[in-house]
């Protein structure tokens, strides 16, 4: 059962990477021009973090890692704006970040240093596409 689950992840990814890819207009992404622009063309862009439990240990045990080795202190690093931050029951939280494009390797140094151990990492870098969903809804009435 484990070797299925490990596997998991990467073939749902593939499948959402196809069923994205085939979908028409799927490689050219642009906004309309009537849409609202983001606020990541300052240089910035949204990075997803998900930080996944590692079911081995218990919470308490997880917690007294983070403390050990920081986490609370330095992650996310000063300045770095927090956009979203939920918890998933099963899996563990996920951590929208935007950030300064010259400060990704300080984003990724704080989660190697401080949380490696309590949680298995994924990074996506991700972009705000409700504006223009909603402008391609309403063009489409």
């Amino acid at each position: 059962m484990r070797a299925i689950y490990s596997r998991w992840p990467v073939s749902l990814a593939a499948a959402m990477m196809t069923a994205l890819l085939s979908a028409p207009g799927a490689l050219a992404q642009s906004p309309p021009a009537n849409a609202p622009t983001s606020e990541t063309t300052n240089g910035s862009f949204l990075l997803t973090v998900v930080l996944r439990h590692d079911q081995s240990k218990t919470l308490s045990e997880i917690n007294e890692g983070l403390k050990q080795n920081g986490y609370f202190e330095k992650f996310p690093p000063e300045g770095i704006e927090v956009v979203s931050w939920y918890i998933v029951m099963g899996l563990g939280q996920v951590v929208t970040l935007r950030v300064p494009a010259e400060r990704l390797r300080e984003v990724n140094r704080a989660i190697e240093e401080t949380a490696w151990g309590g949680y298995r990492t994924e990074f996506y870098p991700t972009y705000d596409y409700k504006a223009i969903a909603q402008q391609e809804r309403k063009s489409t009435r």
